[in-house]
């Protein structure tokens, strides 16, 4: 199956030219996209010089990648435009009704572990529950209130379904491995400022480097603020979070969180690693003209190896009960045994509802065929993730004897 649809490429060959003076225009562009997020949202930039001036910077580097594909500069120019939109929506609804910061996120239930883990099946199953809920992609996009016009929720809808449906017309294999649609849980990193989500697009060693060594308590400060738009007037659940970037910032997610129950899957190194270097490919071809397999091996070992570590290491501070490891084998192996084990330790309700809506998502998940990876495709062998993630494969290995 094509990573690729060819339409694009045949486009993006003829437009190249278009984009060849990039790094010129990135602060015009900004500032044309905090302009527009203003009149869009009646809403101000004052207050918010910071985060546009992080977005100047993830332009920025992004301008940077060799081979840059016309498509893949129009469409995280697009992305962050739509991030500054949002971020002056929320600041204004905060603004305008103080009551919101007083909304209480009570015990969220956050799914974290490495990409291909089984966060996406754990999550939909979790979120599906009357008891719960997850934030759908439309709603992360488009952060308002829960009594706005039908017109204005049918645009963000209409908006955020053009953003999944392009990237299925961007790449056929896109719907095998993560199928997006508008009125779907999805992952925070759709508010979170920074993360994983650039990453994955093209290597810019410049801003991943930033994204490590730098605090991120700001992003889930403001991740909170968007909880709390999106509670507000609404009735109270319990919220299900999900997004393997949480792995790489545990300390943090649990500062402004303090009461977070953490849902960890695990998966043998290896498998992930084939699987998500498989991943990174599908998307980089999309932003870029030929991505550098051998160098998506050797980021993304360092990248999940680090937030493997990083987690582990935040765990070690937690008190009992507040992760609960889950075993990628026992989700897909025997999920009617052990789904109702992990609502348990949730504190959660299992029942015929629950149950069906497993089934529902089961099949759903049947629509992985399709995605194969090689690690010797990315360069990397079995010996040489051992050598990256130490003992957290033997880890895995006895939670899936478990």
């Amino acid at each position: 199956m094509r990573r690729v649809a060819p339409w694009l490429k045949a486009i993006n060959v003829v437009l190249a030219p278009t984009i060849a003076n990039r790094r010129h225009k990135v602060d015009r562009i900004i500032d044309r996209a905090v302009r527009d997020a203003e009149r869009r949202t009646d809403g101000t930039a004052s207050g918010d010089e910071e985060f546009i001036d992080q977005m100047r910077f993830v332009l920025a580097s992004f301008a940077e990648v060799e081979g840059l594909t016309p498509a893949g500069w129009k469409g995280t120019v697009d992305d962050i435009a739509g991030r500054l939109e949002n971020r002056f929506r929320i600041r204004r609804l905060h603004a305008r009704h103080p009551e919101i910061a007083d909304e209480q996120v009570e015990r969220p239930i956050v799914v974290v572990g490495m990409p291909r883990t089984g966060t996406t099946l754990a999550h939909h199953v979790l979120a599906q529950s009357a008891d719960h809920r997850a934030p759908l992609m439309w709603e992360l996009m488009h952060c308002d209130l829960g009594d706005i016009p039908a017109a204005t929720r049918a645009e963000y809808v209409k908006r955020t379904e053009k953003v999944a449906l392009g990237s299925v017309k961007a790449s056929p294999m896109m719907p095998h491995i993560h199928k997006l649609g508008a009125d779907k849980p999805e992952e925070c990193v759709f508010v979170l400022p920074h993360g994983l989500i650039y990453v994955v697009r093209a290597h810019m060693p410049r801003y991943e480097r930033w994204m490590l060594d730098r605090d991120p308590i700001g992003d889930y400060r403001y991740l909170k603020q968007a909880l709390q738009v999106l509670q507000h007037g609404r009735e109270r659940r319990r919220w299900v979070l999900k997004s393997p970037a949480h792995l790489w910032n545990l300390r943090t997610l649990l500062k402004v969180f303090p009461d977070a129950q953490i849902v960890w899957t695990h998966r043998d190194p290896a498998t992930v690693m084939g699987s998500m270097c498989s991943l990174a490919e599908t998307t980089m071809s999309v932003h870029v003209a030929r991505p550098d397999l051998h160098r998506i091996g050797s980021t993304w070992l360092e990248m999940l190896a680090t937030g493997v570590d990083r987690a582990r290491d935040a765990r070690r501070d937690l008190p009992d009960g507040a992760v609960v490891d889950v075993s990628y084998r026992h989700l897909t192996g025997e999920p009617e045994r052990r789904f109702p084990e992990l609502f348990e330790r949730l504190g959660a309700r299992w029942g015929t509802a629950e149950r069906l809506n497993l089934e529902r998502a089961q099949v759903r998940a049947g629509g992985g065929k399709g995605h194969v990876y090689d690690l010797g495709r990315y360069g990397l062998d079995s010996a040489a993730i051992e050598r990256a993630f130490g003992d957290y494969g033997r880890f895995v290995d006895g939670l899936d004897r478990d």
